[in-house]
């Protein structure tokens, strides 16, 4: 079996909506979640709240906004802990989905809750048979092979130890996402991320925001923006010796900035429209004996 982060398009039928947080009831980023659920026309959505500290207020909160969106039918069990996360009921909630939600919170806490689960391979397979999955904050960030947690000063002005470890796995690539990423100033954590890690690839998505995932291209929607951090070509880092503060340095990291409106080849690491110029540019080999 072909590995996430080796997929190449038309392994999956699904889709992806990663939303970088502080998502606008109304705004185009839940709006295009909801519209390619089919949820306008009954589609159903399940969401979980799993994330959350207060599971079920965040429950509420949510159905109302979905609603606002334009969501006809939504459904949010409350899965708050393992056992939970093994009701065959719920798992079969989610095989009859056409969209599937995942709202903000502790992403670790997520991962650890429902991964490799029957509601978590429920969204996994669902994922596989064509529906739209859509996570936002700590939703969007457990969606990956690789989750980024912590390494930032926390609420309570406490310097929290980064956290590395595996998500869910619907979005291979070696892709890492990190939201609420201009609004709370993380690309230094997304640096010191990838410095550690080199062959991973860093989106940090803006607020109110969203990475619609189809295939190996990724389009941005919404309010801001998605920044990407590419580590492949670091010539010098010191990671080995500095995981934290500005002593970090880095030579030939990239690093680029999507708009809306634009696409992402997550396979190349590029946007999509340099990538067709360039295959456009290069030479068709002729083939052996078909000379002119």
């Amino acid at each position: 079996m072909m590995a996430p982060s080796q997929r190449r398009a038309g392994d999956t039928c699904g889709t992806l909506v990663l939303i970088g947080g502080g998502c606008s009831a109304d705004g185009e980023a839940l709006g295009t979640f909801v519209e390619r659920s089919g949820g306008h026309e009954g589609g159903r959505i399940v969401g979980f709240t799993t994330a959350s500290s207060d599971p079920m207020g965040s429950a509420i909160a949510w159905r109302n906004d979905l609603k606002i969106a334009g969501a006809t039918n939504v459904e949010i069990p409350i899965v708050d802990r393992r056992d939970a996360a093994q009701d065959k009921r719920i798992a079969e909630l989610v095989a009859e989905a056409q969209g599937i939600f995942l709202g903000g919170g502790d992403q670790v806490h997520l991962v650890a809750t429902i991964g490799g689960s029957r509601v978590g391979n429920a969204i996994r397979d669902a994922y596989r048979r064509g529906a739209i999955v859509c996570g936002t904050s700590a939703g969007a960030a457990a969606l990956t092979e690789t989750i980024l947690a912590g390494g930032e000063v926390d609420e309570q002005g406490v310097n929290t130890d980064m956290h590395i470890g595996p998500g869910l796995g619907l979005l291979g690539f070696r892709a890492m996402i990190d939201t609420h990423f201009a609004e709370r100033r993380r690309l230094h954590r997304l640096f010191v991320a990838i410095a550690s890690n080199p062959d991973l690839m860093g989106l940090g998505i803006d607020e109110d925001t969203a990475l619609v995932v189809e295939g190996h291209l990724a389009e941005v929607v919404g309010k801001g923006g998605v920044t990407f951090v590419d580590g492949r070509g670091v010539r010098f880092d010191n990671a080995n010796e500095v995981t934290t503060g500005s002593r970090l340095t880095l030579s030939y990291l990239r690093v680029g900035l999507l708009g809306p409106g634009y696409q992402f080849n997550l396979r190349e690491r590029e946007l999509d429209c340099l990538v067709k110029s360039k295959q456009t540019r290069e030479p068709v080999a002729s083939v052996k004996g078909e000379g002119a």
